[in-house]
């Protein structure tokens, strides 16, 4: 009895899972892997790297300007006290310029519409046109009703490596990329001369913001130029002062040793002349003395 109860129930869970799968064949369901594709294209993981080493670039640039900065902040900390209040807020708004130079030059370069994601999306963008051109291929000849993609914002609890057609697109990719390649060979010369064709246009924007560039780093330029002028003209009037100021003390030092020296030569000769006035004031007393002595024997 037993044995037939367990037979039942065996044979209905099999109904149940022939009918669930065929629900389930129902609709032919697969999916791709779009980083796992991006990182096997060589063309992508060139440009990659080459992104990757002019972001390292930017950051080493950045950090020497703000080096620079950091040092200048420094040097006016420590200079503070001989400086003027001119010379101060001089060098505190050079600071800030320069900051808000760095500033400017971060957010274009890392902010969110800053020179790495536009050139990071534009390099993938080829790559993920290349995906659904070869995932339209094979939905349509497999005939895929759904296809996903597991590395983006779909909940995928499990995901079973049958229905992964990753591999798939990569080889149609693989296969453009060679054919491509042979037309390119074929068709070299006249693409380079396109290319270089296309150097030498000139997009007026591109040019409208180099120039206008230019115009700013000369103007900041020219304001620094004016700004250390003024400094040297203000050093040098400095120097010059001080050095009026060193002659006069010299002269005025040399002046008082002159006088000095003159009353030191004046106090000898009064000196001397007493000498010589008691010398002789003494011979007189003593010829005196000795006329007196003759006198009185006579």
């Amino acid at each position: 009895m037993k044995t037939k109860v367990l037979f039942l129930v065996i044979t209905l869970l099999s109904l149940f899972s022939v009918q669930a799968q065929q629900r389930v064949n129902g609709a032919r369901v697969g999916y791709i892997d779009m980083e796992y594709i991006l990182e096997n294209v060589p063309a992508y993981q060139e440009a990659n790297t080459q992104l990757e080493a002019k972001a390292q670039r930017w950051k080493n640039e950045i950090q020497k300007k703000q080096a620079t900065i950091d040092q200048m902040k420094k040097n006016l900390s420590a200079e503070r006290v001989l400086l003027t209040k001119e010379l101060i807020d001089e060098r505190e708004e050079e600071i800030e310029i320069l900051e808000e130079e760095l500033q400017k030059f971060q957010q274009d370069r890392f902010g969110p519409y800053g020179s790495l994601m536009v050139q990071r999306q534009n390099m993938a963008k080829p790559i993920q046109d290349q995906v659904l051109n070869a995932v339209q291929d094979i939905a349509q000849k497999k005939r895929y009703d759904f296809v996903f993609d597991k590395s983006a914002d779909v909940v995928m609890l499990f995901s079973s490596k049958k229905f992964d057609i990753s591999d798939q697109v990569l080889r149609i990719i693989n296969r453009d990329e060679k054919r491509k390649g042979r037309e390119a060979k074929i068709k070299a010369k006249n693409e380079q001369s396109k290319f270089e064709d296309d150097e030498k246009e000139i997009n007026p924007e591109i040019e409208a913001k180099k120039q206008a560039a230019e115009q700013k780093k000369e103007e900041r330029q020219k304001l620094l130029d004016e700004r250390k002028q003024k400094r040297l003209e203000e050093r040098e009037a400095k120097k010059k002062e001080y050095e009026e100021r060193r002659k006069k003390l010299i002269e005025e030092r040399e002046a008082k040793k002159k006088a000095a020296e003159e009353k030191r030569k004046q106090r000898e000769e009064e000196k001397r002349k007493k000498s010589e006035e008691r010398k002789k004031q003494q011979e007189n007393n003593k010829e005196n003395e000795e006329g007196n002595g003759a006198g009185s024997g006579n």
